[in-house]
C-alpha cells in the first residue's frame, strides 16, 4: 500500500445517494486541492450507483468513473447506521477486486479509505484487510493531511499557519491533561454580594460580583440525567444538583429537560417515548430542583409549545437565570416541536415580551441551528444579529450572546475566531444605555471525541479558543458554557462536570499566562483573522442591509417568516418542509479554507450581490401573509 502522495495520485471521493452529508467530504477535497492535490467527487449517478455496487450497470458506471477519473486513491463515506456503513463499503470492495481494480491485480487503485462513526470504521478494519485507513470524524485537518500521505512540505504556507493555530492548541490541551494540574482548582467563592443564591439572586448580579472580584468567566453547564422510570430520573436529578451545589464549581446549572416536557408540559404522557433529558412534569418539581440547587443560579431548556406559558413558570419556580428561545427553530421545520413555522414565530415573540416585561436576559438560541443544516458562515452571523435585533425591538435589555465553536466541526479556528468577532461587532452596535450583550462561547455539539483523554484535552483546547476571541480583554469571556468532556458517549454527572469545569478554568489561567510570557501567539490583531472578520463583516452587512429594504417589518414573527422563506438565510440540509421553504433550500455550500461559503453549480463562491438578488426575487406573495 501506498504511503505518501505522489505527483499521479488523484483521490476519488465516492458515497452512497443515500447519506446527504457532503460538508465533511467537500471540507477534505478542498483542503486536498490547496495542496496541490488532485480531487474527483463522485457525480450523483456514480453516488446512487454505489446504493447497490453488484449490480451490472451500477458498478460497471463505478468502474468507467474510476477509469475516466484516473483515480489511485480511493475514499467512500458513509455517515448513518454503522452496520449499514460497514457492510456497503464491504461489498463495494468486493465488486472492485472482482473487476481487478486494485493495484496488485493491475488496476489503478493503490490506496483505500473509509470515512464514516466511530464503529463503522472498527467493523470496517474487520471485514476489509486491504483498508488503508479510516476517519471516523474526529480527526483534525492536519492530521487528515497526514493519513492521506500529505507531505508537510506540499502544504502552503497560509494554509500550514492556520492548521498550525489548531494543533498547537490541542497540544496545549494534552499538556494539560498531561500534568493533570487542573484538579487543585478550587471552586471561586461567590458569595460577597447581597441576594448571593436567593430568589432575588440575578445575572447581573454575580456577573458584578465576580467582575469586582476579578473571578470571571462565571461557568454554566448543563445536566439532564434520562431513565425510562421517570420518577427515578426526577430523584437521580435532585440528588444530582445537590452534589454540584455542593461543590461550588458551577455558578449556572441549565436544567436539560426531556422532549415531553418542552412539548407537553402539564398534560398526561401516558407511555410516550420522552426523548432525553429529564422529565420534569408539573411546577412542583422545578420548584425542587430550585432549591436544590442553592446557591447556582438556575435555568431551563424553553419549551416548545405554549412557550409564553412555559417562560413565566420557569420564573416563577426557579426565578429562571435567563431565557433561551429558538425563534425559527423546535417547531415542525427540525421535528422539535407542534407548530408550523409562522405558529412558532408567533409562539416565541409571545415568550420574548415576558422576557422584556419580566426583565430577563435573553440567549437566542439560534445561529447554530442554522450551521447544523450546512448554512454559510455569513448566514450563522446574520442569524445572530437578526435575533438581537427582535430583542432589542421587543424590550430585552440584556442579550446573553452564545457563539457554538467547532461547528461544522472541521470549521478550522482561524475561522471560527472571525465569525465570532464579525457577530460581537454588530451586536455591540445594537448596544446602549437600554440594551447590554453578554458574550457566552461554547464547544461544538459534536466536537468531543469518544476517547476521555482526547475529549479532555479538547475541552482544554476550545477554552484557549474562547479566551482568544478577545484576547485583550480580562473580562472576557464573561460567561462560558462548559460543554462536560464526555458528552460524546454519555449523560454528564456531577464528578464529570465538577472536572470539566476545572479544566477550563486552568486552560484559561494557563493560557493566559503563557501569551503573558509570549510563549504562545496573541491573536488579538493575527492577519489573517482579521481579514477574515473583516469579509465576513463586508458580507453580513449587505445581507442586512438587504433585508430592511426588502422586507417590511423584518423584526416581528411575519417579517423573520418572510427573511427565511425568501432565502437570505440558506439551510441547504434542512430535511423537513423543503417545500414550504424552497427558497431556503435551494443553496449550496461547500468547505473553503476552514469555512463554509455559498457557492454555485461549479463550486465558486457566490457573491453577495448574487444571493442578495435570488431572495429579492422571491415572489412578494410567497411567503408572509
Amino acid at each position: 500500500m501506498q504511503d505518501s502522495w505522489s505527483a499521479p495520485d488523484r483521490l476519488g471521493i465516492l458515497k452512497p445517494g443515500v447519506d446527504a452529508h457532503v460538508l465533511g467530504i467537500t471540507s477534505v477535497a478542498e483542503l486536498l486541492e490547496e495542496c496541490g492535490c488532485a480531487v474527483a467527487l463522485a457525480p450523483e449517478d456514480v453516488c446512487r450507483a454505489a446504493d447497490r455496487p453488484e449490480g451490472g450497470h451500477e458498478s460497471g458506471a463505478i468502474e468507467t468513473w474510476i477509469r475516466g477519473q484516473r483515480i489511485t486513491r480511493l475514499g467512500f463515506s458513509y455517515r448513518l447506521n454503522p452496520d449499514d456503513g460497514a457492510a456497503l463499503f464491504d461489498r463495494l470492495v468486493r465488486q472492485l477486486e472482482r473487476r481487478r481494480l486494485f493495484a496488485g491485480q493491475g488496476g489503478p487503485i493503490v490506496s483505500l479509505y473509509f470515512a464514516g462513526l466511530p464503529e463503522a470504521c472498527r467493523l470496517a478494519r474487520e471485514r476489509v484487510p486491504r483498508l488503508t485507513a479510516c476517519f471516523d470524524g474526529e480527526e483534525t485537518p492536519a492530521e487528515t493531511l497526514a493519513r492521506l500521505g500529505i507531505r508537510q512540505s506540499m502544504v502552503p504556507q497560509e494554509t500550514g499557519k492556520a492548521l498550525a493555530y489548531d494543533r498547537d492548541r490541542m497540544s496545549f490541551g494534552e499538556e494539560i491533561v498531561r500534568r493533570g494540574d487542573y484538579l487543585g482548582v478550587r471552586p471561586p467563592d461567590r458569595s460577597g454580594y447581597p441576594d448571593f443564591g436567593k430568589a432575588s439572586d440575578s445575572l447581573a448580579a454575580r456577573l458584578g460580583h465576580a467582575a469586582r472580584t476579578g473571578g470571571l468567566p462565571l461557568i454554566r453547564a448543563h445536566m439532564g440525567p434520562y431513565l425510562q422510570d421517570r420518577e427515578e430520573a426526577v430523584r437521580r436529578f435532585l440528588q444530582w444538583t445537590r452534589d454540584l451545589a455542593a461543590s461550588g464549581h458551577l455558578d449556572v446549572l441549565s436544567i436539560g429537560t426531556s422532549q415531553l416536557t418542552q412539548a407537553r408540559f402539564g398534560e398526561p404522557w401516558g407511555d410516550e417515548p420522552n426523548g432525553g433529558g429529564v422529565p420534569l412534569a408539573n411546577a412542583g418539581e422545578f420548584a425542587d430542583a430550585w432549591r436544590a440547587a442553592r446557591p447556582m443560579l438556575v435555568r431551563s431548556y424553553a419549551g416548545s409549545k405554549d412557550v409564553a406559558s412555559l417562560a413565566r413558570m420557569l420564573d416563577e419556580t426557579i426565578h429562571n437565570a435567563w431565557h433561551a428561545l429558538s425563534l425559527w427553530w423546535f417547531c415542525r421545520i427540525d421535528n422539535r416541536g407542534p407548530y408550523t413555522l409562522r405558529e412558532n414565530l408567533a409562539e416565541q415573540f409571545a415568550a420574548l415580551r415576558h422576557v422584556a416585561s419580566a426583565g430577563k436576559p435573553y440567549e437566542p438560541n439560534v445561529p447554530h441551528h442554522f450551521a447544523f443544516r450546512g448554512a454559510d458562515d455569513a448566514t450563522y452571523v446574520v442569524s445572530g444579529w437578526l435575533a438581537a435585533r427582535a430583542a432589542k425591538e421587543a424590550g430585552v435589555r440584556t442579550l446573553v450572546a452564545q457563539t457554538m465553536l467547532n461547528t461544522p466541526k472541521h470549521t478550522w479556528g482561524v475561522q471560527d475566531l472571525a465569525k465570532s468577532r464579525a457577530l460581537l461587532a454588530l451586536l455591540r452596535e445594537l448596544e446602549g444605555r437600554d440594551f447590554r450583550v453578554v458574550l457566552q462561547p461554547r464547544a461544538g455539539l459534536d466536537s468531543f471525541s469518544a476517547d476521555p483523554g482526547k475529549a479532555k484535552a479538547q475541552l482544554a483546547a476550545v477554552t484557549a479558543l474562547m479566551d482568544d476571541i478577545e484576547p485583550g480583554d480580562a473580562a472576557s469571556p464573561p460567561i462560558v458554557h462548559v460543554v462536560s468532556w464526555s458528552e460524546a458517549v454519555r449523560f454528564a454527572d456531577p464528578p464529570v462536570i465538577a472536572e470539566s469545569v476545572q479544566i477550563t478554568r486552568h486552560a484559561l489561567a494557563e493560557y493566559r499566562r503563557l501569551r503573558a510570557r509570549g510563549l504562545v501567539d496573541d491573536r488579538g490583531d493575527d492577519p489573517e483573522v482579521r481579514a477574515r472578520t473583516q469579509d465576513l463583516l463586508a458580507e453580513s452587512r449587505a445581507i442586512i442591509r438587504a433585508i430592511a429594504a426588502s422586507v417590511p417589518d423584518p423584526w416581528s414573527p411575519a417579517g423573520l417568516y418572510r427573511v427565511f422563506a425568501a432565502g437570505f438565510l440558506p439551510v441547504p440540509y434542512l430535511w423537513e418542509c423543503r417545500e414550504e421553504l424552497a427558497a431556503a433550500v435551494a443553496w449550496r455550500t461547500r468547505a473553503i479554507r476552514g469555512s463554509v461559503r455559498l457557492v454555485d453549480d461549479r463550486g465558486v463562491p457566490l457573491p453577495v450581490e448574487e444571493r442578495i438578488a435570488r431572495a429579492r426575487a422571491f415572489p412578494a406573495g410567497g411567503a408572509a401573509t
